[in-house]
């Protein structure tokens, strides 16, 4: 039995079609779920920019300037008043479908590389049972726990990878274009590896080689002044400024992925071979380019194109590759042998999960009443302040335990002076914004010791309205909202 639309389009049965919904569903027990964690502080103001134009009367650009070079939050917006549904309903359908999506491109594109279902099964769940595996350096996982351009990305370009394997070369155009439209700068990885799969395939393979010299002789400016204070905080931009074990993280998969071409190449599977000697190739394009901007001065801004998130990709394809060929050779179709992998693997993950974010459910279903006292702070901010009122908080609030990395903007949907974490990626990718940031950073100084007079010279400076404190707070300040860990604060 098949399900009609599903079949004719992606050529899946049903019994794969319920494989994959389980394996979803595991992966999202797993790995848990945290729409307004991390990055989603810099992407979801821009959807909420568009659903509500009145929103954030001040300092938008620290959001917008991502927001304008990517159609997510179009893409999202227009979800939302398509369906009717609020917003945390269709970020959560959209991180469930972006999920199952991925593990569907992984079970097309590991199809074509084993016969065996117990090979295709076990890189699928490999890759299934590490979402949340860190790539590396790069300050990325393969998906994040909540919904960002880069997990929308991530599908796509395995299908991309897919279909030029298959020598579709329409179909995986488009699934780049659709790429670059949602992720300019990840979108750039995906297409460069077709290409290089495209030109080891199709033509001579010294001309894969030529692109090795590409990173090299171009000569910039040394940055402002300001946009070091921005490098000094993002150390995963620059390769030679990583931990040993993360430079390991980066060098060590090509060695192993030049092995797996070779027992590849033996076992005649061809297109195992291609998509590993594309690994390789691809990655000794990315890595020169990595080091040659980590050493001088001059190029400080420019490694904000980060070449090092090229492994994001890598990551991916080595996973499934490297679950692939367990499950052909080790775990076949032994029931215990895949427990003994997959259990613990599974309990380990979902143990680093609970301990990124110990004060917040594990998933944060849509509509649920929210666990952490942030955020509580924050859900009662976006229904008791007024939408044009500009807030302060402690500029590393997001490091402070507890608070599990929540954007305040996102949540309260409330303008903010520039923050010390999320504020400075935003200005690692928009230099021109360095100045700026930096002002506003160094007025929040000292922010733990301020008094009533701090918060009055905010006020004159920047129009701040409001302030976000840690209990106790101080004396002399109206606070119409508290609780065990936050205060919410007018200043009169």
């Amino acid at each position: 039995m098949r399900l009609p639309f599903i079949y004719g389009a992606w050529g899946l049965k049903l019994k794969n079609f319920c494989l994959l919904s389980i394996l979803t569903l595991g992966a999202l027990l797993v790995h848990g779920y945290h729409p307004w964690a991390e990055d989603a502080g810099i992407y979801l103001p821009g959807v909420e920019k568009i659903l509500h134009p009145e929103l954030f009367p001040f300092n938008a650009q620290f959001f917008e300037s991502h927001a304008h070079l990517t159609f997510f939050p179009n893409f999202i917006a227009a979800s939302v008043r398509l369906t009717h549904l609020p917003l945390e309903v269709v970020l959560f359908f959209w991180q469930v479908t972006s999920i199952f999506l991925l593990l569907l491109a992984c079970w097309q594109l590991i199809s074509k590389c084993f016969a065996d279902e117990s090979a295709r099964w076990a890189g699928v769940s490999t890759i299934a049972a590490l979402l949340t595996l860190p790539v590396a350096g790069t300050a990325l996982y393969i998906m994040d726990q909540y919904l960002n351009p880069r997990n929308l990305v991530a599908f796509a370009a395995v299908f991309a990878i897919a279909r030029v394997i298959d020598r579709k070369y329409f179909q995986a155009g488009l699934f780049l274009v659709f790429a670059a439209a949602i992720h300019p700068l990840m979108s750039v990885f995906a297409l460069s590896y077709c290409a290089v799969l495209v030109c080891i395939r199709e033509f001579d393979r010294r001309i894969v080689g030529l692109a090795c010299l590409l990173p090299f002789g171009i000569s910039f400016a040394p940055p402002s002044q300001a946009y070091h204070q921005v490098a000094l905080s993002h150390p995963y931009h620059y390769f030679l400024r990583w931990h040993w074990y993360e430079l390991l993280g980066a060098v060590a998969p090509i060695a192993i992925l030049w092995w797996f071409s070779r027992i590849a190449r033996s076992r005649q599977l061809g297109n195992l071979s291609l998509l590993c000697r594309g690994l390789v190739v691809y990655e000794l394009v990315y890595l020169p380019a990595g080091v040659v901007l980590s050493i001088p001065a001059r190029f400080e801004s420019l490694a904000r194109f980060q070449p090092m998130r090229s492994l994001y990709l890598l990551y991916v394809l080595f996973f499934l590759i490297a679950g692939a060929l367990l499950g052909e050779y080790v775990l076949k179709n032994r029931l215990w042998r895949w427990a003994a992998l997959f259990v613990p693997l599974c309990a380990g993950m979902l143990l680093a999960q609970r301990s990124l974010f110990p004060s917040s459910a594990h998933i944060e279903w849509p509509g649920a009443a929210p666990k952490n006292q942030w955020v509580q702070a924050f859900n009662w901010i976006q229904t008791n302040t007024p939408s044009d009122a500009i807030f302060a908080l402690d500029p590393f609030y997001l490091y402070i335990p507890g608070e599990d990395e929540n954007g305040f903007s996102a949540i309260a949907q409330r303008s903010m002076l520039a923050d010390a974490v999320k504020g400075s990626g935003a200005v690692s990718m928009f230099p021109a914004m360095a100045e700026e940031w930096l002002r506003q950073v160094q007025v929040q100084s000292g922010w733990k010791t301020f008094q009533s007079q701090d918060f009055s010279r905010l006020r004159a400076d920047y129009g701040v309205s409001w302030v976000v404190l840690q209990q106790p707070g101080i004396a002399g300040l109206e606070c119409p909202y508290h609780n065990g860990a936050v205060l919410v604060c007018r200043l009169n």
